[in-house]
């Protein structure tokens, strides 16, 4: 049970992290990603996976966080987070 609480403890800090050197390429979109996927995680998840997600890669990543994760993401939201992800980060 301690390295449960010790290994929550050091995930709150790291979602807490300071995201001041994190800067999204400008896009339609970037907004919607910004206060959607920053809410649970750094944002530097976003250039750092980029060489590995498509289109399809994104769709996954976005579903997943949403019906796994548990992310607060309105649906109506979901298609300009994909698109702006594809379009700026996709390989």
């Amino acid at each position: 049970m301690r390295t449960w609480t010790m290994a929550l403890v050091l995930l709150a800090g790291a979602a807490g992290a300071d995201e001041g050197d994190v800067r999204l390429r400008d896009g339609t979109g970037r907004s919607v990603v910004e206060a959607s996927c920053s809410m649970c995680h750094s944002l530097d998840y976003i250039p750092m996976n980029s060489p590995f997600l498509d289109r399809k890669g994104w769709e996954a990543s976005v579903t997943k966080m949403i019906k796994i994760m548990g992310a607060p993401i309105r649906a109506e939201d979901v298609p300009a987070i994909v698109d702006y992800l594809n379009k700026n980060y996709g390989r």
